[in-house]
């Protein structure tokens, strides 16, 4: 058979043209990989909940160039990837190596041992003092500060132990969280001081059967909060039925568990006010520790007057862990109120005091301008994600990460990646993947709310190639577990695919 020539300007010409220019991203796309394009199509066919709107964005880390598209560019609740976007932001504008630096002050003279005034805490925005860092020991850091306050010659205050929680404003929650999350460990309040994760740590023991569990709480079973006891034992073959709540604007707590003989429900639940909560076990630690105190633990607020730091002595400054660890603890774990800290903390770039989530995330738009993110459309109102007002589409959350990628900051670029959970290994990634091509190789950010699901990261496929993908889905009714699975079945396909680039 003859080849036929086609002109420079012949019609046939002109079509080819004309179709490539005006194809759809998805048309474009489908030319680079054939096989991954039609597996990734199947899988999602397969996909449960079938009323679920997907949106699916895979690049080739190394160049950028789009394997696959699908609703790329719809807006959807991104949930707890969110904290893609805080952590990245926080690393490039903060650095990896940042500190909190929290202060301890005394206002007043030193004589014979006394301390003529109150004690005073000025708060840096720290999500981590507790026992995130020190293996455990809840108190360390405040056992520390009696440690300094002593070698002061100090061993009686004769005064208040006040907070100073004004480096953020003062809204302890995100804009449009639910009410009914308030009592949940992953709803916690923010403050510029927080404590233990601005939790109690509860712990149901059963007894003999019919009678109310053991409740014990930690820190120091402190009497910051109420407990009403209305668990029952119940008999070892019955099934864990776990009850709390906590009294909207107290911290009143009902416990109403129903423990089977033989286990334990530990829970962690959410304080209010977590500057009192702070100074509040301050107080009660440095006692233990020999120094008594005469005055009551107040919150910087609730004064007429505000510190001069100027004129106080300082006596000591805890040094918190690195951004780096902080942002490990954020992503591998989920941990809501780490992020909510963290974007406040990127406002105090803007205002130096009483920074608001709205002034982080104004300081962030520097990091998604520099990743080529239509700011103009990405609509971002809290740090972790537990707000539904959140709006971004894969093609930012791919454009995100493949700048990550290739930040100039090479070890930033590591730290953003290793804080991703592992497939199979770790963080909320434990339990999924295992025994696949994916195990110990996809890394990537989960994000769960109530008919929104998410997971985006890196892959890397049996021949080498690097992907960067965003698996976001919305509108489902019923559990996500067949989200889930979807999502695991397309990184596993990515993890074994081989790529013909």
């Amino acid at each position: 058979m003859a080849r036929t020539h086609i002109s420079a300007w012949s019609p046939v010409r002109v079509l080819v043209v004309f179709l490539i220019m005006t194809s759809t991203p998805d048309v474009l796309v489908a030319q680079t990989d054939v096989a991954l394009r039609d597996s990734i199509n199947q899988i999602l066919m397969d996909a449960g909940p079938s009323n679920a709107i997907w949106a699916v964005r895979i690049l080739r880390t190394a160049d950028g160039h789009p394997v696959y598209d699908r609703n790329g560019y719809t807006s959807l609740v991104p949930a707890s990837n969110t904290k893609l976007y805080t952590t990245a932001a926080a690393l490039d504008q903060l650095g990896p190596e940042f500190r909190y630096r929290t202060a301890l002050f005394a206002d007043g003279p030193v004589e014979d041992g006394v301390l003529r005034g109150p004690l005073v805490v000025r708060g840096s925005g720290d999500p981590a003092i507790g026992g995130r860092f020190t293996d455990g020991d809840i108190t360390h850091t405040f056992r520390a500060w009696a440690d300094s306050l002593k070698a002061k010659g100090i061993s009686r205050i004769d005064g208040d132990i006040v907070g100073d929680d004004n480096i953020f404003d003062d809204v302890p929650l995100g804009f449009s969280w639910s009410w009914d999350d308030e009592p949940f460990w992953y709803s916690a309040e923010i403050s510029g001081l927080s404590f233990n994760d601005n939790n109690v740590d509860f712990t149901i023991t059963p007894r003999s059967r019919t009678e109310p569990g053991i409740i014990t709480w930690e820190p120091l079973g402190t009497d910051y909060i109420r407990v009403e006891n209305a668990t029952v034992t119940v008999h070892a073959d019955s099934q864990l039925v776990e009850g709390y709540s906590r009294e909207r604007g107290t911290n009143d707590f009902r416990l109403y568990s129903s423990i089977p003989e033989g286990r334990t429900d530990p829970e962690s639940l959410t304080i209010k006010n977590p500057t009192l909560f702070f100074v509040h076990v301050l107080r009660d630690v440095l006692i233990r520790q020999g120094i008594s105190v005469s005055g009551t633990p107040r919150d910087v607020d609730d004064m007429s007057l505000r510190p001069d730091y100027g004129r106080m002595q300082r006596i000591a400054v805890h040094e918190s862990a690195t951004l780096s660890r902080i942002v490990h603890v954020i992503n591998k774990r989920s941990q809501n109120l780490y992020a909510e800290q963290v974007l406040k903390t990127l406002g105090t770039r803007k205002h130096a005091k009483g920074a608001s989530a709205r002034d982080g995330i104004e300081v962030a738009r520097n990091l998604f301008a520099e990743a080529r993110i239509d700011t103009s459309l990405l609509h971002l109102v809290d740090g972790s994600g537990l707000s539904r007002r959140n709006l971004v589409t894969a093609d930012m959350t791919a454009d995100l990460l493949q700048y990550m990628a290739h930040h100039p900051d090479t070890t930033l670029q590591r730290v953003f990646r290793e804080s991703l959970p592992v497939a199979g290994l770790d963080g909320t990634l434990s339990s999924r993947m295992r025994g696949t091509a994916a195990q110990g190789n996809l890394r990537a950010k989960t994000g769960t709310l109530g008919g929104a699901s998410a997971l985006s990261g890196y892959v890397t496929s049996s021949n080498g190639v690097g992907y960067t993908f965003v698996l976001m889905a919305n509108n489902y009714t019923g559990s996500a577990s067949g989200v889930r699975r979807t999502q695991d079945r397309i990184g596993a396909f990515l993890a074994r695919h081989v790529s013909p680039h």
